[in-house]
């Protein structure tokens, strides 16, 4: 186990096995893991990063070395906060290690002390990404075995209606409101 720290960040949005296989192979690499969430104001997330909190916390919960946080701004700052020594980023593709080798080499220019390590996931999640995910998922598609399950309860509760709807054993029925040309033309009919 390398001493110190190492931070995973991303955005998480949402969590996949992918991540997931990461976090867990990280955490036996290094004495402490930040998965760290990217706060970015520029984009629109499906889960907010409270949600992506609480989701990541209850999957690393058996992980004693991990920790999740949040962080804005430039990513090197935050390491340098944390007294990070290592970024751990997953790779699943060529088209992946052109833009992190981009992002390493940036973050060295940055910060020479913060390495960056390389890791490829397991085979059966090297196609997994959280865009995949959400578009598979707003499609009305299975995600079972792309996230964790208590991830595909969350996407459920979000995207289906029907779902919210579970548990409500009685409907009450809402009153409709008759129209005004109706109860004029009632009123002309009675005796």
């Amino acid at each position: 186990m390398n001493k110190g720290i190492a931070i995973y960040p991303g955005s998480f949005d949402p969590p996949t096995n992918g991540h997931l296989d990461l976090i867990e192979r990280g955490a036996k690499i290094f004495e402490e893991l930040v998965v760290a969430i990217l706060r970015n104001s520029e984009k629109s997330p499906m889960f907010s990063v409270a949600e992506r909190m609480e989701m990541l916390r209850t999957l690393t919960g058996h992980l004693k070395n991990v920790r999740i946080d949040m962080f804005g701004g430039l990513m090197v700052e935050y390491a340098k906060s944390m007294e990070a020594v290592c970024v751990l980023r997953g790779i699943r593709a060529v088209s992946d290690y052109e833009y992190e080798l981009q992002m390493a080499l940036l973050n060295r220019k940055l910060e020479p002390t913060l390495e960056t390590v390389f890791m490829m996931p397991a085979d059966k999640y090297s196609y997994v990404s959280s865009r995949l995910v959400r578009e598979v998922a707003e499609a009305g598609g299975p995600v079972r075995g792309l996230v964790p399950e208590v991830v595909e309860q969350k996407l459920r509760e979000k995207l289906d209606p029907a779902y919210k709807l579970q548990g409500v054993h009685e409907i009450t029925e809402v009153p409709r409101q008759v129209p005004r040309k109706e109860v004029a033309r009632r009123r002309k009919t009675k005796p």
